[in-house]
């Protein structure tokens, strides 16, 4: 098995094999990543495609000491993919997000109420979170459901851990006083 750095000489110097082997080992990576965000599965292939596309072209920028190549592509995918979301349709802001702030709840409390539960209940959570903007749900998808760090979730997101660890708390709060609402 090829690592990394022999996939990325091998795309460097312009061989096919190694484009090959980087979206075999990537691409479904990649693709799940971006389907989270645009529903549709035609246009999620078509932002998978360019985002290798564009990987290819931009090799020579990829920095092994900053992230994993896997970690580097979904960089690539997701600023695509935010792109695209922009250009489709505007961002709307809830008038709910600024009543989250209002609602004092300690950690434990939120984190109690959110990971039990019954059937039902996870189902309504799951259809909550599917309603997120599209930024604040990849970042619970990330983080929970895939397990990466922060210090990743950051890289590909391209904001510091800090400022996701409190995007985190202002998500789940906001599902917290929208669970409390059914």
């Amino acid at each position: 098995m090829k690592t990394d750095k022999q996939i990325v000489d091998a795309v460097t110097s312009n061989q096919r094999k190694g484009q090959d082997l980087m979206v075999c080992r990537y691409g479904q990576e990649v693709f799940g990543m971006v389907v989270r965000l645009v529903s549709d599965v035609m246009d999620a292939e078509e932002l998978t495609q360019d985002t290798f596309l564009r990987a290819f072209r931009c090799i020579d920028s990829y920095d092994p000491q900053r992230a994993s190549l896997g970690t580097w592509l979904c960089r690539i995918a997701y600023r695509m993919t935010l792109d695209f979301i922009k250009r489709r349709r505007p961002m709307l802001v809830s008038i709910e997000d600024s009543e989250v702030w209002q609602t004092d709840i300690s950690d434990e409390q939120l984190e109690a109420e959110l990971s039990t539960g019954n059937e039902e209940r996870i189902c309504r959570l799951e259809k909550l979170i599917d309603q997120l903007p599209h930024d604040e749900r990849l970042l619970l998808v990330l983080h929970y459901f895939e397990g990466r760090p922060l210090d990743e979730c950051s890289f590909i997101m391209d904001a510091s851990p800090h400022a996701l660890a409190n995007r985190l708390y202002r998500i789940r709060k906001k599902l917290y006083k929208q669970l409390q609402k059914i």
